[in-house]
């Protein structure tokens, strides 16, 4: 079968591999039918989330139907069509039984502290091969996958299986109550998500910054009031737009990348061949770039727009050995700080019924359609930031 394939740093590739199969009664072989490139890949192929094992197939967002399952897998059958929650979980330890999903205890193989196993990451979480491919084998298949009623098409799906569930877990983690007022710092697909939950929630005022055009606009379609970071500070303006006082809440929704030099104000020219996607990231001095050598761009402009007091959600994806913080402009305005992975099947479920009532549409996110086959130009598109490239599905 035909999967998307991490080689080395800068180097992605679409290969023919073997197909997957049962292991443990507890699993099931799903033909995928729609995945999806994420932020979060890039942060494996730039190299700036290291520790990415040659040979794993990418990908951690997933739609399909089901054509094979394990004899303990009692909820499900062959043929039921199926979004896959990025996050992998048991269903059964205690951190599983109270909704942190992707705090499953038994999981990662590397033991009980190496935290949240997802498809096609690193050694770290696992690794378990990932989505972007023909087939993919998900391992406790009762608890990790979810059965999609017939009003949910595909392209709903597909952002039921990361990234909406993931905006709406930073808008929970800020706290945000009616008329709050939101900061969300970071306009791609996953800030675009996190405006729409803060829309849900009845915040009062969405500020979305981002200097990309075609992303502030889908949020000023949204209703946000957008802040291009390239024309103003955005610190200044949003004090000035809530009256000197700052925001209740914040978002950060951009993570390492937003530390890294090149990649927070250029867009990337990295994609010199087809077959090496991504240069790892370097300084003016041509040494390589590694993260948590200076605390983020997006975490200390959110931190001085809040509002004493306020609230700063942390979603953007942030490797461990990034050590950098402003804790003390952010303990001496006693803000609170919540921050984590997302546990997406404790989302999917109520997400799920707000798309099959009509009250939300996630397929407004989806900017392009592009075969596997083209999956290699789609990551180059996505990864320099073409207008226009703002989320992109895969079929196969």
């Amino acid at each position: 079968m035909k999967a998307v394939v991490f080689h080395a740093v800068g180097d992605i590739r679409l290969d023919d591999v073997r197909e997957p199969e049962i292991q443990h009664a507890t699993d099931a072989i799903v033909r995928i039918t729609t995945s999806a490139i994420c932020g979060t890949d890039l942060h494996f192929i730039r190299g700036t989330m290291p520790g990415m094992k040659q040979g794993t197939i990418l990908g951690h967002e997933g739609v399909g139907v089901i054509e094979a399952l394990g004899e303990d897998v009692r909820n499900f059958s062959i043929g039921d069509r199926v979004v896959i929650p990025s996050t992998i979980a048991c269903g059964h330890c205690s951190y599983c039984r109270a909704g942190y999903y992707a705090q499953c205890d038994n999981m990662n193989p590397n033991g009980k502290q190496a935290g949240t196993s997802f498809y096609g990451g690193p050694e770290l979480t696992g690794p378990f091969d990932g989505l972007q491919a023909e087939k993919a084998r998900v391992p406790m298949a009762a608890v990790n996958l979810f059965k999609l009623p017939d009003e949910v098409t595909d392209d709903d799906a597909i952002m039921l299986s990361d990234i909406f569930p993931t905006g709406y877990f930073g808008a929970e983690l800020a706290d945000i109550k009616p008329g709050h007022s939101v900061a969300v710092f970071g306009c791609g697909p996953v800030g675009q998500f996190a405006i729409a939950s803060a829309k849900l929630m009845d915040a009062g005022r969405v500020f979305a910054v981002d200097n990309l055009p075609d992303r502030l606009e889908m949020a000023r379609k949204q209703g946000a009031e957008v802040i291009d970071f390239n024309q103003e500070d955005p610190v200044e303006t949003i004090r000035q737009l809530t009256g000197g006082i700052g925001v209740d809440c914040a978002i950060d929704a951009v993570g390492v990348d937003a530390e890294c030099p090149h990649h927070a104000h250029e867009n990337s020219e990295a994609f010199e061949q087809e077959k090496e996607m991504v240069a790892p990231e370097q300084n003016p001095k041509g040494e390589l770039w590694q993260p948590g050598s200076a605390p983020s761009q997006a975490q200390r402009w959110a931190i001085g727009a809040l509002a004493k007091a306020g609230t700063l959600a942390i979603i953007g994806v942030y490797p461990p050995n990034d050590m950098s913080f402003p804790i003390g402009q952010a303990m001496n305005r006693n803000l609170t700080i919540r921050m984590g992975n997302c546990n997406h099947r404790k989302y999917i479920p109520i997400l799920t019924k707000l798309v099959q009532s009509g009250a939300i549409d996630p397929t407004k996110i989806i900017s392009q359609h592009e075969p596997i086959t083209a999956v290699l130009d789609a990551y180059k598109a996505f990864d320099t930031r073409q207008p226009g490239w703002m989320k992109v599905a895969l079929t196969t």
